[in-house]
């Protein structure tokens, strides 16, 4: 049996032919570790216990029924106490048909919430029912039956409805207002797009809004303009990849959309107050763990 420490690695791997679903128990993954693709969304349940996790370096602290929301790209580790239990339910967006607004509403307010949110605490009426369908799905996902696929979707689906339902209990503003759409329209997009597009403008075009709006919006609802988080995400995915022993400078700039090696060290340097090869050096302690 393999042994752990306190933070055990998280591999990513190029994607198998298999199901775009994973379901696990944290002891589980405590033992075995879990390998998955850079395209996976992840949802972390607190059950029991409490402990810390990081995310895009920054670290905070996870208690009982509270859901963790990471996104895909987005460097995290985690690090449990030894009594810490839940689960870790893993998945594509090709899986609950996430992008698909028009006929299976009810995930759009989940692809929002990934954009805006990154722990969300379940009361414990609603923990208990969704309690239920998460063993269910446990089960099913084990068996590798007929038609098992299928059968944990429509249950995942149950359990994204309970979620929505804690959402919609917590939501102070009845109906978004134009600026938080498009605030969170501009946060699809960039993640989305970041490689490709690194102007305020290019975001404002697909937005139908002028560049000073957009961050006139942005700033408004988050204390820094649109530029800034265009930064950062691209930033937070140059760091992601730094970590990784194998990949050099030319390799995550190209990756990266920058053509030039200087212009990219210099970006890196100016936005994470960091050289790329101090942040290199020292990658190896910072690696994606649970």
């Amino acid at each position: 049996m393999k042994q752990f420490n306190d933070f055990a690695p998280l591999h990513f791997e190029k994607a198998s032919n298999c199901l775009p679903f994973k379901i696990h128990t944290i002891e589980w993954i405590k033992e075995n570790g879990i390998d998955l693709p850079n395209d996976y969304f992840m949802l972390i349940w607190i059950v029991a216990g409490n402990g810390y996790y990081r995310l895009n370096l920054q670290k905070e602290a996870v208690n009982t029924n509270q859901l963790l929301l990471i996104k895909p790209g987005q460097l995290h580790d985690l690090k449990f106490s030894s009594g810490l239990q839940g689960y870790v339910i893993s998945f594509t967006d090709s899986f609950p048909d996430i992008e698909d607004y028009g006929r299976e509403p009810v995930y759009t307010p989940i692809y929002q919430m990934f954009s805006q949110t990154q722990v969300i605490t379940i009361n414990s009426e609603l923990a208990d029912d969704m309690s239920d369908i998460t063993e269910i799905m446990m089960k099913e996902y084990s068996r590798h039956n007929l038609y098992r696929a299928e059968i944990l979707k429509r249950y995942f689906k149950i359990f994204l409805i309970y979620l929505s339902r804690q959402l919609e209990s917590i939501e102070q503003a009845p109906k978004q207002s134009r600026n938080t759409a498009i605030f969170q329209n501009f946060m699809a997009l960039l993640d989305k797009n970041f490689r490709e597009y690194k102007m305020v403008a290019d975001y404002a075009d697909r937005l139908s809004v002028t560049p000073n709006y957009l961050n006139e919006v942005v700033k408004k609802l988050t204390g820094q303009p649109a530029g800034y988080h265009i930064r950062q995400r691209v930033a937070a995915e140059a760091k992601r990849q730094a970590i990784h022993p194998d990949n050099c400078m030319k390799k995550i700039a190209y990756d990266l959309g920058f053509c030039d090696m200087a212009h990219f060290s210099k970006f890196f340097k100016n936005t994470t107050g960091i050289s790329f090869s101090d942040f290199k050096k020292r990658g190896t302690v910072l690696q994606p763990v649970f």
